[in-house]
């Protein structure tokens, strides 16, 4: 659970948990963030009125989902989540933050203690409690600024891997394309070189040939229930569900270590994916581009990786002329020739 950003507000009942939770969320709304909120009651759940449709069929024995044009209402029998560790990484997937209210004997990676007007302090019980606002100090400020250091540091923590789609072996370049060499070097080599310095693993992804010297990389076949890049992509992202992934293909040989630097500087809380722009090319380019593992659940969902450019939680910013060059691809012999000035 310490991998996943859940911050925890405890303290007596009284010491305004509620109330700081509620004056902290519009900020963070404000600065792109999605959050969600996990809260206790000791006191056992009240959510339903007696003898309305919903709570009769909740009472009959099923798990019931209210929707309407803006809001979603579940309430499940069981206790598969109860867990906070259980319940936190199944939320993860789809929040920026997490605001854990309550929960003091449970360990998170960061959380605060509220005292009431007497000042009391946290019980032996309350583990890992790293500060305590009194009832009279500028809670909402100062809870802010702990959030505003403690979040990009645990958000970045969580691992980034690379994967490599090498395809099935089309030879419409005369051979594979991660097999074209230039200067002795296959342009599959060139890719996993220039990634290697900024990424845990790397993996390829795909049924293509692999040199001997890359044998020991991963390799995943490609899913049967996609298309196009996706099928190496979702591939990925269920082998590793909770990592971010670079991905992209060996068409693009010309990237380079400083492209790579430039596309990870762009996480951040809130951005789920960096799909850079190029100032000629009409839309963001979604190979050669940053997936955090929050985007799993939308590219599962997905017909190609370009449907989730433009999304709110997706960005897309200009790449520097300079480094331009690593986004280019070539699909034909005629491409690289004339690129490399042949003809």
């Amino acid at each position: 659970m310490n991998r996943y950003p859940a911050f925890g507000l405890c303290g007596y009942s009284g010491s305004g948990k509620t109330t700081l939770i509620e004056a902290l969320l519009p900020r963070l709304i404000e600065r792109g963030l999605k959050v969600g909120v996990i809260k206790q009651d000791a006191h056992g759940l009240d959510l339903d009125r007696e003898g309305k449709d919903t709570d009769r069929l909740f009472k009959a024995g099923g798990d019931v989902f209210i929707r309407d044009r803006t809001q979603t209402f579940a309430r499940r029998h069981g206790a598969a989540d109860a867990d906070l560790p259980r319940l936190v990484e199944h939320l993860a997937p789809y929040y920026d933050l997490l605001l854990v209210e309550g929960h003091k004997t449970s360990p998170l990676p960061f959380k605060i203690w509220l005292c009431t007007a007497n000042d009391d302090l946290p019980p032996p019980e309350a583990v890992g409690v790293r500060e305590i606002l009194r009832w009279h100090a500028d809670r909402e400020r100062i809870a802010l600024n702990l959030l505003d250091d403690w979040l990009p540091e645990i958000w970045l923590s969580a691992p980034v891997y690379a994967g490599l789609l090498i395809g099935g072996g089309s030879t419409r370049m005369g051979r594979p394309k991660h097999l074209i060499e230039e200067q002795g070097v296959t342009w599959l080599h060139k890719t996993v070189e220039a990634l290697r310095p900024h990424v845990e693993r790397v993996v390829l992804l795909g049924r293509g040939e692999i040199p001997a010297d890359l044998r020991g990389l991963p390799v995943l076949p490609d899913v049967e229930d996609a298309e196009g890049p996706l099928r190496g992509m979702r591939a990925a992202l269920r082998w590793a569900p909770r990592a971010g992934w670079i991905f992209t293909a060996c068409d693009h040989p010309d990237i380079s270590s400083a492209a790579v630097a430039w596309l990870l500087s762009h996480r951040r809380p809130g951005v789920w994916a960096v799909t850079p722009r190029l100032h000629d090319r009409p839309h963001p380019e979604p190979l050669f581009a940053y997936y955090d593992f929050r985007m799993g659940p939308l590219l599962e969902i997905a017909r190609r990786p370009r449907d989730v450019v433009g999304s709110r939680c997706v960005a897309a910013p200009p790449v520097p002329a300079a480094l331009a060059p690593a986004w280019r691809n070539f699909n034909t012999p005629d491409d690289l020739d004339r690129e490399r000035g042949c003809r």
